[in-house]
């Protein structure tokens, strides 16, 4: 058996590198482990969002600008390791339906705070240049920023074992340590790792890991494809999006959904997404989706019809049906805690879900109320 720790952290993406970064900085003894690599999973198929622009009224728009603040602030020092961008973004509407529901949105997130200016169509071309000539007019937010998302991961688990936290690579999680109902530790092919609290972050696996415990988190995969081109000079200046995107976010639609997300990056290559679909964990490569892509990045920028992509990647988001991510003490097995469920918005919540995380952990009063993200919320238990 190995030695007990405070905290036994479950998955080394980039919501459970931040969990054990700020666990370890609240002096917590903390231990973190990982069927493979640090983000070897959803972290190392994403593009790194920070996003403000897509977020509607409500408890992740809350979460959203408390986790920008972490960003900004506790990791602020840190920024560098990452390739932090505070890029802005940019909303495109080309359609009146459209122009007119990103009016709406932008007049009920300017109550809550957010910074955002409208664009008419001058001023969209000023923002991007090769913008098509059909765009009617968008928005551009300012607080958007970017991430290299797996080096957050690589970096924050280097932090956390700087401030004493342990890390097992290739170690799976096979079931639980239990003492009546309480959930003590994790086992493993390594051996037991007892601990009086373990934090499941795994991701698009967690509602697999939360079985294991007997309870239901129902997080569901949800494949997403990227498009990478050859670099180029700087033809793209922002995260630059279609306003039906936002529309796809909040949509649970099992079926193939597309909206033209395209964002150069400080190499010169240039993502292209975005695709959702829930198709299970099959990890066939879609064509349909990729045409799509292609399809809808032209459509907003038509120089890239003229562009090589010279990749692709996809993976896999981790969804829940009401679109809130799943953070917190699970009391229907005291000892067991999540935070996943965060969809495409994973990267850009992880410092905020991290650090209120460990605040909770240390006995604390997180800054923010986590009942709204509450496990709670999910009465279905195993017999």
């Amino acid at each position: 058996m190995n030695p007990p720790s405070d905290i036994v952290v479950v998955g080394a993406g980039v919501m459970g590198a931040a969990t054990a970064y700020f666990a370890a900085r609240q002096g917590l003894s903390v231990t973190v482990l990982d069927k493979g690599r640090p983000a070897s999973g959803t972290s190392s198929a994403c593009e790194g969002n920070i996003l403000v622009s897509d977020k509607e009224r409500g408890p992740e728009l809350e979460l959203t600008r408390y986790s920008l603040g972490v960003w900004q602030g506790d990791l602020a020092e840190h920024e560098h390791l990452w390739e932090f961008e505070r890029k802005g973004g940019v909303i495109v509407a080309s359609r009146e339906s459209s122009l007119a529901s990103l009016h709406r949105a932008m007049a009920v997130q300017t109550t809550f705070g957010v910074q955002v200016e409208e664009l008419d169509r001058d001023g969209l071309r000023e923002a991007e240049p090769n913008i098509t000539g059909d765009a009617l007019g968008g928005a551009y937010y300012p607080e958007d920023c970017q991430v290299q998302p797996m080096l957050v991961a690589a970096h924050l688990v280097r932090l956390a074992k700087e401030a004493g936290a342990q890390f097992h690579a290739d170690t799976p999680v096979t079931g639980f340590l239990r003492s009546g109902d309480r959930v003590t530790g994790v086992r493993t092919a390594r051996g037991d790792f007892p601990a009086s609290a373990v934090v499941n972050c795994t991701g698009t696996w967690a509602g697999n890991l939360a079985s294991l415990a007997g309870v239901d988190v129902p997080v569901m995969p949800r494949r997403g494809f990227v498009m990478v081109t050859e670099p180029l000079p700087p033809m793209v200046h922002h995260k630059v999006y279609a306003a039906e995107y936002i529309d796809n976010v909040g949509s649970s639609d099992a079926g193939l959904q597309a909206s033209p997300v395209v964002e150069g990056t400080p190499s010169g290559t240039i993502l292209i997404g975005s695709t959702r679909e829930r198709v299970g964990f099959d990890r066939t490569v879609s064509t349909e989706a990729l045409r799509l892509l292609a399809r809808n990045a032209v459509s907003l920028f038509p120089f890239l019809a003229d562009v090589k992509a010279i990749r692709h990647y996809h993976g896999f988001r981790p969804y829940c049906p009401d679109h809130l991510p799943v953070i917190g003490h699970d009391e229907r097995a005291p000892g067991l805690w999540h935070a996943a469920g965060h969809e495409g918005a994973g990267i850009g919540l992880s410092a905020g879900t991290g650090k209120l995380l460990a605040q909770a952990l240390a006995g604390q009063a997180p800054d923010l109320d986590l009942a709204p993200f509450s496990p709670a919320r999910f009465a279905k238990a195993y017999a």
